[in-house]
């Protein structure tokens, strides 16, 4: 009978090699090590080159689902008014559907014509120019204004912008290509957001789920307060630029100004200066009394604008402080352009939302 409690006796010591003892593994030399280094960074450059290939296309993506979480809210106000969200959709996607057709129809032959005649009338209104002392005596050195008419006579500064009448059709092609995907993907990302937010929740720890999944609708909120806040004080600009061009008599730029205006008041801090400036350069060449009273006009819109319109539009977007809305644009710009600007600030929004929930928190228990 055997005793078993009797400790395991331990495997003998393997006899020695003849052939000596064996070195280090290989895969701690410093050969190995290189190798795994050079490969890794191989990698990494063709990953990062494939990345810049798709650039484009990313920022394509970025910005449709911006744009998706900026009708969000719309969706839910119809949905906290007793619509099912199937239903919201379609109402939301109609909506967006028609203004699209709408603005095709209707406003894109009114602004050509507009903007043919903007430029129609820019060398008189350089004519005009030169009553100035000022800048006679530099057109008379430089002889810019009649290079200024010549260039724009010439049809040279459509083909500096462009690259030639070929490369124009191709641009507007690829313009409007780059719009339908934009906007088929947009009403993708607003039809499948809930289930797009759960995948990505679920890739969180279960026990943090719960928590990450309100910090994420919360950015959602405000990325969505953002954008649709931000179309909203430019759809404001348009109309009262219009509504004020037709009181004093430029009616016939009226529409395509009103564009111009909207279009440019999306962008932080500059835009809005930007399109106030175009306009009144074309009232004081159409006529001084117009371009005084376009000053005063905007200097007094962009105050209610900024501390009446803009506060109480934003108020369901995250604030972030000043200086960092400037350092954002700024970074965005650089980095992407116009679409960065436009993107920078409800990004940094987030972050500054995660910082403060996650960061912040953290340190404040240690």
């Amino acid at each position: 009978m055997t005793d078993e409690s009797a400790e395991p006796t331990a495997d003998p010591e393997p006899a020695p090699s003849p052939y000596g003892e064996p070195g280090p593994p290989l895969e701690h030399t410093p050969f190995y090590m290189g190798l795994l280094g050079g490969l890794g960074l191989f990698v990494a450059y063709w990953l990062a080159t494939r990345f810049l290939e798709i650039g484009s296309v990313l920022i394509l993506v970025v910005v449709a689902m911006f744009l998706a979480a900026g009708l969000n809210p719309i969706v839910e106000y119809f949905m906290g008014h007793g619509l099912k969200r199937p239903w919201a959709l379609l109402v939301v996607i109609s909506g967006v559907l028609v203004t699209i057709a709408l603005f095709i129809l209707a406003i894109v032959p009114v602004v050509t014509d507009q903007v043919t005649t903007i430029t129609d009338n820019a060398p008189g209104w350089l004519d005009q120019l030169t009553h100035n002392k000022q800048i006679q005596d530099l057109n008379d050195q430089y002889d810019l204004v009649n290079k200024a008419k010549d260039y724009i006579a010439s049809g040279d500064l459509a083909k500096t912008v462009f690259g030639g009448a070929l490369n124009v059709g191709l641009k507007v092609l690829s313009l409007l290509g780059n719009v339908f995907i934009v906007v088929v993907l947009t009403l993708y990302f607003l039809a499948a957001l809930p289930k797009i937010k759960t995948s990505l929740y679920q890739l969180a720890p279960a026990s943090r789920r719960d928590r990450v999944s309100k910090l994420g609708d919360q950015i959602v909120r405000s990325i969505g307060g953002y954008v649709s806040g931000a179309f909203i004080i430019a759809l404001c600009a348009g109309i009262s630029t219009l509504v004020f061009l037709v009181i004093i008599g430029l009616a016939e730029y009226a529409v395509a100004l009103a564009l111009v205006v909207a279009i440019l008041d999306v962008i932080p801090m500059i835009g809005a200066t930007l399109g106030a400036i175009i306009v009144c350069a074309i009232a004081f060449a159409t006529d001084p009394k117009a371009g005084i009273v376009s000053v005063i006009f905007y200097v007094a819109y962009q105050q209610i604008e900024n501390y009446v319109i803009y506060p109480r539009v934003m108020s369901r977007s995250v604030e972030i402080p000043g200086a960092l809305t400037v350092i954002a644009a700024l970074i965005g710009a650089a980095l992407l352009g116009v679409v960065g600007a436009l993107l920078a600030i409800p990004t940094a929004a987030a972050i500054l939302l995660i910082v403060r929930e996650v960061w912040v928190r953290r340190q404040d228990a240690r």
